[in-house]
């Protein structure tokens, strides 16, 4: 799907505040209500706007302690790959889950509530696996993330 000025603002928009009204997203790119709300059911529908989500504050769950866990799987063979990331997928502490190049396979976040709970997910959940050949955790003390994605393709619009 190629992105005109208007959606790219929508999206800028909508990133920096997805609990826009429709009239007031209208407003901030300059279109009408109808002709907006169109446009972000359109980039809701091409999957370009995959969803709109609510930051909440770990504490607030009893989420004391998040940790990255690199793993290194034994065998680099597809079923090892889609049997390894299906199980960690389905895990109510696995945040996010990704896939890298380099010395390690996975990246885990997890959100766990404290060491011991750590600990527990390490060793029932990740070295435990037939497939894992090494585990490294990283805790994580503090993390920043940027809401808004650069937009890289600005000038071929």
């Amino acid at each position: 799907m190629k992105l005109d000025r208007i959606d790219r603002q929508i999206l800028e928009a909508l990133q920096n505040n997805a609990r826009l009204s429709n009239k007031e997203l209208a407003a901030k790119v300059n279109l009408a209500p109808s002709s907006c709300l169109e446009r972000v059911r359109r980039l809701t529908q091409e999957r370009v706007i995959r969803g709109f989500h609510a930051a909440v504050d770990p504490a607030a769950l009893g989420i004391e302690l998040q940790a990255m866990i690199a793993v290194r799987l034994q065998q680099h063979s597809r079923k090892s790959f889609e049997d390894f990331r299906k199980y960690m997928e389905q895990l109510p502490q696995v945040i996010q889950l990704f896939y890298v190049a380099g010395g390690n396979d996975f990246l885990i976040h997890v959100a766990v509530r404290n060491t011991e709970a750590l600990r527990d997910f390490a060793l029932d959940h990740v070295t435990q696996r037939k497939e894992v050949e090494h585990m490294e955790t990283a805790l994580i003390f503090e993390s920043v993330r940027s809401m808004v994605l650069p937009d890289f393709l600005v000038d071929e619009g």
